[in-house]
């Protein structure tokens, strides 16, 4: 078996770095699935710094939290590694009952040392998505008192004002992972906690386990058929690095893959009638938006945040090259979540804008650069902004990058405008809100992964204050009425321009069943994959 499996691999690796084959030759293996994917956003695949869609995905298939969202249904928070929990909201703790016979991909026994190690592991480093488990409270210094172990059994608390469902979902989160700690620190090189090598290893529970990452080319993983939630029935998953959304069209034609992920809508449409290949369609919860730094003083006036609303052809886009992948949705919270402003207030109004730039003092002509990840569909958004946005004397200088280019120039707060995407990352309204209407230090020194704080944006006080009061708000109708409130004053004023929402279109062979896609990339599963 380990010579089947080693011999597999190794055509799999060939496949993932030679040009196009005859479908003779390059028809893909029966326990394998083989994808073409843009993961060119990838910065990190340790769980406690990953924060892209790309590596989100990768996260989801190798490693578990004590309550989760699965393949079989994306919708409702179910036990992972934890099989029941006892909730005492009055004192703000949840002991959670940890899942026998367990084993992490090297063997070892899960443990409730490595529960606490994890999340601790994930506050101490500090990275990209740690604010997600520091919205309990927790830090480095009040760690050990917050979280405790005992036995099989891990007991929580948390410091601040808001339901155990939201602590929940937290838990639930992909910084929620838990590693096999006596594996990551016995890796640890200059205090890093492991975190060099599991940027190139993986040390998880999940149903895949990591055998070879290489950025931009390609990234492969094995099942584990020890799995408690049951074996896959793909034996390995190797997902090819291909940029060009028409590469990735002929590669599936050709047989070359079994699933292309970030085909144009020409390009789905030019498959339909296509023998053997077939088009799932799976909403997402991903907003996409342009946003202005205001660190930049041209950038700063109200007028031009106002302007710009009406200097976007949504219309245009949705109804031309994004027909089929994006609906036009204005507020920050997507649409198909309790709490989320569906209405759309602003349209295509270049005269209206010029007016409002006018009347706001606004200098022009200004130029503004724009970067924008060269990839499909950003690279034809952005030229459309450059096109209607020009009508009103802003003249966007656009900078195209891979995607993890970009996003770490947005990190630093070096950009002047900025086209991106943003995806909850926890399925509760605050994950969005907390990223769009609030910033509680807009100093340099502050890091937060918001759209707030990387464009140097301080909202109103009293806009971060409602944003805490949903927060804690008990009642869930007037909870939800309050994210309501937090997206329309959003809309009215902030440096940054909700667009649309994303629908996620997937084409693949007609014989791969099973794949579950769900609202963002945290919900994507190989597990339940088959081909008949």
């Amino acid at each position: 078996m380990t010579f089947i499996r080693t011999t597999l691999a190794a055509s799999l690796l060939a496949l993932a770095t030679t040009p196009a084959l005859s479908p003779a030759w390059a028809a893909t293996p029966d326990t394998a699935l083989v994808i073409a994917q843009n993961i060119d956003d990838i910065v990190t695949i340790d769980p406690a710094s990953a924060y892209e869609f790309s590596s989100g995905e990768y996260v989801t298939n190798v490693y578990d939290q004590l309550v989760q969202y699965d393949a079989v249904d994306t919708e409702t928070l179910a036990p992972g590694l934890a099989t029941e929990w006892e909730i005492d909201a009055e004192n703000r703790t949840i002991t959670f009952t940890l899942r026998e016979g367990v084993t992490f991909h090297s063997g070892n026994p899960l443990r409730a040392e490595d529960v606490v190690g994890s999340w601790r592991r994930v506050i101490v480093l500090d990275r990209a998505p740690a604010f997600i488990l520091g919205n309990l409270g927790w830090t480095a210094e009040n760690f050990d008192e917050m979280v405790t172990g005992d036995g099989n059994t891990v007991t929580i608390r948390w410091a601040g004002d808001f339901a155990p469902s939201f602590v929940l979902n937290v838990l639930a989160s992909r910084p929620g992972s838990v590693v096999d700690m006596e594996t990551v620190m016995a890796h640890e090189v200059d205090g890093d906690m492991g975190h060099a090598w599991l940027n190139e290893n993986s040390a998880g529970t999940g149903p895949f386990r990591l055998r070879t990452f290489r950025p931009g080319e390609v990234l492969m993983l094995d099942a584990n058929p020890d799995y408690f939630g049951g074996a896959p029935a793909m034996e390995q998953i190797l997902i090819r690095h291909v940029a060009e959304a028409a590469t990735q069209r002929l590669l599936l034609e050709s047989g070359d893959v079994d699933m292309a992920k970030n085909l144009t809508p020409d390009q789905v449409a030019g498959l339909g009638g296509t023998d053997g290949i077939k088009v799932e369609t799976f909403p997402q919860a991903a907003v996409h938006w342009i946003s202005f730094n205001q660190k930049t003083e041209a950038l700063t006036n109200p007028a031009l945040w106002e302007a710009a609303r009406y200097l976007v052809d949504y219309e245009g886009m949705a109804d031309s090259f994004l027909q089929g992948q994006m609906q036009v949705h204005q507020a920050f919270w997507p649409a198909g979540f309790p709490g989320a402003v569906t209405d759309t207030p602003f349209s295509y109004d270049p005269e209206r804008a010029r007016q409002i730039l006018e009347e706001g003092g606004v200098d022009l002509p200004i130029t503004v650069t724009l970067d924008v990840i060269n990839a499909n569909p950003f690279d034809d958004m952005a030229q459309s902004l450059q096109q209607t946005f020009s009508q009103a004397g802003i003249n966007f200088e656009i900078l195209p990058g891979t995607g993890a280019q970009v996003i770490t120039k947005y990190r630093a707060r070096t950009h002047q405008a900025m086209l991106l995407y943003w995806g909850p990352d926890f399925m509760d309204p605050h994950s969005n809100a907390k990223a769009f209407a609030y910033n509680a230090d807009n100093s340099d020194e502050a890091y937060v992964s918001t759209t707030t704080w990387r464009n140097a944006w301080m909202p109103p006080e009293e806009i971060n204050e409602l944003t805490m009061a949903a927060l804690a708000e008990q009642d869930a109708d007037r909870r939800l009425e309050m994210y309501e409130e937090l997206q329309r004053e959003m809309q009215q004023e902030a440096p940054f321009v909700i667009m649309f929402q994303a629908v996620k279109q997937v084409a693949m062979a007609e014989r791969v069943t099973g794949f579950v896609n769900g609202s963002n990339s945290d919900f994507v599963y190989y597990r339940l994959v088959e081909k008949i």
